[in-house]
């Protein structure tokens, strides 16, 4: 497949052999990570990144567009039948970019916008303190409840008291249903845009086992690369709700990708989501959809069967998150990377401890259940996490600077090399992975 690359560029080729290894042997448990088709992959390589196209089908400030429009439209015409919508773009290069164009599209500087706390699962582009969407606009954020879900009770008195301008729901780590319907009444009520971020949860949406923002919400941004099983890219929607609020919001959200804040659009990766809208609207997508989400349930039950304690006591979607004891969430992350689980470190509610060094770390099924993995398989990975945690319950990062924090988990990644647990762990999910191997029709 990299003939090419192999004899021009060996050292590069080395490293893509190296990664794709690492993919090979080991399980992605990153609840944004998951495994495209080759399908995909060949639009991602195709000659269609030779093109610009600044501009939108019929109107572009370049020539030689007119396949590049088609191409395009198919992708928008392909999304706006899967999701239920009427319209779409599908040129923002990424989720961060699609959200900072719905801003761009419905706000002005200093408007107050509200968002879901980064510790409660929130994501950075919905107005947290280090984002320049709260440098930007004025951000209040709320929080979950003791039972891990979203608080309605605070997200509506909040926005009576705030009166925001816009609405986000949607989050980067939160395991429960979305409460869109609740949401859209609470934004109705005070006449904020309501966006709903379904980055993580776009492909159990069109799978049919997570409710759809459609019917509640203006607007709709996500990415195309985590469940939804397609190229690393971004979206933005408007539903029949968001045209009746606002009809110009197509022309607003076009206006605010380009010329806005994008030049050319991804002609390759456009065409990459058109292959993965098809994918995801045969019915084996559906089966997939279920399955992901019987996994995630299945571990988490695993998980708490020994001790685990999960935000929220367990999953509705995807993603769990579970504890680690204040402050080791990289402690996990190190020795299950080790042991070939890839996780990754994540703040929890309350979190005691910072973002940078948190107290919890965040799985996910959706790649593990693309190599064919179902309910037994998530039993043997969640014991292998449970001995891990053994490994390091006993250890605490220092009470320093981060330095010394930072200098504390790099000598414990090569200490933890040799640890024969781990090494005896390691074997077991590399039997699990050649068990299941990334299917022919994947890469």
């Amino acid at each position: 497949m990299y003939k090419n690359i192999e004899k021009q560029d060996p050292k590069l080729f080395g490293l893509i052999q190296k990664e794709e290894e690492r993919q090979r042997d080991g399980l992605e448990l990153i609840p944004s990570e998951n495994i495209v088709s080759k399908a995909v992959l060949e639009a991602m390589g195709s000659s269609l990144t030779n093109k610009y196209s600044e501009g939108f089908p019929g109107a572009r400030y370049y020539g030689g567009n007119e396949i590049i429009d088609k191409i395009e439209n198919l992708a928008r015409e392909r999304a706006k039948k899967l999701f239920g919508v009427p319209y779409v773009n599908v040129q923002p290069y990424s989720g961060s970019p699609a959200n900072l164009s719905v801003y761009i599209a419905t706000c002005e500087k200093g408007d107050k916008i509200m968002g879901q706390h980064l510790f409660d699962g929130g994501h950075l582009t919905h107005g947290w303190k280090s984002s320049i969407t709260a440098k930007f606009f004025n951000a209040v954020q709320y929080h979950v409840g003791e039972d891990g879900r979203i608080d309605l009770e605070e997200v509506e008195r909040m926005a009576m008291e705030e009166k925001p301008k816009l609405i986000w729901v949607g989050a980067t780590a939160y395991p429960k249903e979305f409460p869109f319907k609740e949401f859209g009444e609470i934004a109705d009520k005070v006449g904020a845009y309501l966006v709903a971020d379904i980055a993580h949860i776009a492909g159990l949406i069109v799978g049919g086992v997570h409710v759809s923002p459609v019917p509640y919400v203006d607007i709709i941004t996500t990415t195309t690369h985590k469940t939804l099983r397609g190229p690393r890219a971004g979206m933005t929607m408007v539903t029949e709700k968001g045209l009746k609020k606002d009809p110009d919001l197509p022309k607003k959200l076009d206006s605010a990708i380009m010329p806005g804040s994008q030049g050319g659009p991804h002609n390759h990766t456009i065409a990459a989501m058109a292959v993965a809208f098809d994918e995801a609207s045969k019915p084996e997508f559906k089966e997939y959809a279920k399955q992901i989400v019987k996994n995630a349930h299945a571990l988490a039950e695993r998980l708490k069967e020994n001790g685990i304690e999960l935000v929220g006591n367990g999953t509705e979607n995807h993603l769990i998150l579970a504890k680690c004891g204040k402050g080791k969430g990289a402690l996990a992350e190190i020795v299950l990377d080790e042991a070939g689980l890839t996780v990754n470190k994540n703040t929890i509610p309350q979190e005691p401890a910072s973002p940078f060094f948190p107290s919890g770390i965040r799985l996910g099924t959706p790649s593990i259940t693309t190599r064919g993995m179902k309910e037994r398989e998530m039993e043997k990975i969640g014991d292998v996490i449970v001995e891990a945690f053994e490994i390091f319950k006993d250890l605490e990062l220092p009470d320093g600077k981060g330095s010394e924090k930072r200098e504390f988990l790099k000598n414990f990644r090569e200490e933890i090399k040799g640890n024969e647990k781990v090494l005896e762990l390691r074997k077991k999910i590399l039997k699990l992975a050649k068990d299941f191997p990334i299917p022919d029709f994947f890469v």
